[in-house]
């Protein structure tokens, strides 16, 4: 459970995640999901990817009188397209080579809810005459078929893009837009509402794990978290805190660990690594015979007091071969313990802070592979 200390309570209102917050962005949104969802207004929302476009159109669906009928969503970009079509409008029996049986479209089985198009903004400029002839007859005709058919489903879209460059390029129909974007919602970055994020923290971790995996974050974890832009927006804090329930469970987390979660690159991977490695080979037993003190080394000279940290390669991982990933971590550590005690001549306390681990950290793990000091 996310600590009470630190963060507010989600209010029980607020079902979806990307809608937590009480920033006065997240505030206007609520605020017009409130007024148009009585109505029958078509909706546009936009906004950047993973900021949630989709759980705005749930919300208004779920406060609309439509709310017991279905909610059908579907990504025009995915789709392709000579199959928009079909997907959208349906088709009848022998209408093309594979039509073997009748298929309603989106459009007639949400008749009476509320049908979702992400990313309205790439849909082709063939299917944009289509679709627009049906927001304005209100009917359909399948594929294969020269009967139209009444339907009474809500259209609520959404797109990324930036919808005025794309109309005066003349790839997105202003008329089409027109008749999609009779009320607008603009749902921010989360970079814009970077307040919100203490209360989506405290959201994720009480919802992605049980309490016993769920991480500790403290108020210098808080606030490197507040310091990230978070380009992926919700979706990439809510992936932060999965990742961090299952590397971290149960333990607290600083802002080292923060910046290792939020940044990916190799460079910074350390924490990462070095908890993969404790969690899938445990340490084995110290060898009696080795002594835990470093002795000095013999005619060689002493390491940096803080040397450079050693690079992290990974060896390549082929599409055609089954991954053991255990044999792979444990011949990377045991590939970078020996270079580092090569590097540091020897001498167990400069390779550890080489590798970045406790002394008696390293010495388990050199009996655990054999290897021995220099000398």
């Amino acid at each position: 459970m996310a600590s009470a200390a630190f963060l507010e309570v989600v209010p029980e209102r607020l079902s979806a995640p990307e809608l937590v917050g009480d920033s006065d962005a997240m505030r206007e949104v609520r605020a017009l999901i409130g007024m148009v969802a009585p109505t029958d207004a078509t909706v546009l929302v936009t906004g950047p990817s993973g900021s949630g476009k989709e759980l705005v159109a749930r919300a208004i669906h779920d406060r609309s009188r439509r709310s017991a009928r279905a909610f059908s969503a579907m990504n025009c970009g995915a789709v392709p397209a000579d199959l928009l079509e079909s997907e959208l409008f349906g088709h009848e029996r022998g209408a093309f080579t594979g039509a073997v049986a009748q298929v309603k479209g989106r459009f007639e089985s949400t008749s009476g809810g509320t049908l979702f198009l992400d990313e309205i903004g790439d849909m082709p400029g063939v299917m944009q005459v289509k679709l627009l002839r049906v927001l304005e007859e209100r009917t359909v005709t399948r594929v294969g078929s020269r009967n139209p058919i009444p339907i009474d489903t809500r259209i609520v879209s959404a797109t990324h893009r930036d919808i005025d460059s794309a109309i005066r390029q003349q790839s997105f129909r202003e008329d089409l837009f027109y008749r999609l974007a009779v009320f607008p919602i603009h749902l921010p970055s989360l970079a814009e509402r970077i307040e919100d994020v203490p209360q989506l923290l405290a959201y994720f971790l009480d919802t992605l794990a049980p309490s016993a995996r769920a991480f500790r974050p403290t108020g210098e974890a808080i606030a490197q978290m507040m310091q990230h832009h978070w380009p992926g927006n919700v979706r990439e804090l809510r992936n932060f805190v999965e990742r961090g329930c299952i590397l971290h469970a149960g333990k607290t987390v600083g802002a080292a660990e923060v910046d290792a979660l939020v940044h990916r690159g190799l460079p910074r991977r350390r924490i990462e690594q070095q908890a993969l490695w404790e969690a899938i080979s445990p340490p084995a037993p110290l060898d009696a015979a080795m002594p835990v003190a470093a002795p000095a080394p013999i005619d060689l000279p002493i390491a940096p007091a803080s040397p450079a940290p050693l690079p992290l390669p990974l060896p390549p991982v082929h599409a055609s071969e089954p991954v053991d990933l255990k044999s792979i971590v444990a011949e990377v550590e045991h590939d970078h313990i020996r270079r580092a005690l090569d590097q540091a001549n020897g001498v167990v306390a400069d390779a550890a802070r080489l590798l970045s681990l406790q002394r008696t950290t390293l010495i388990e793990k050199m009996n655990k592979y054999g290897l021995r000091k220099a000398g």
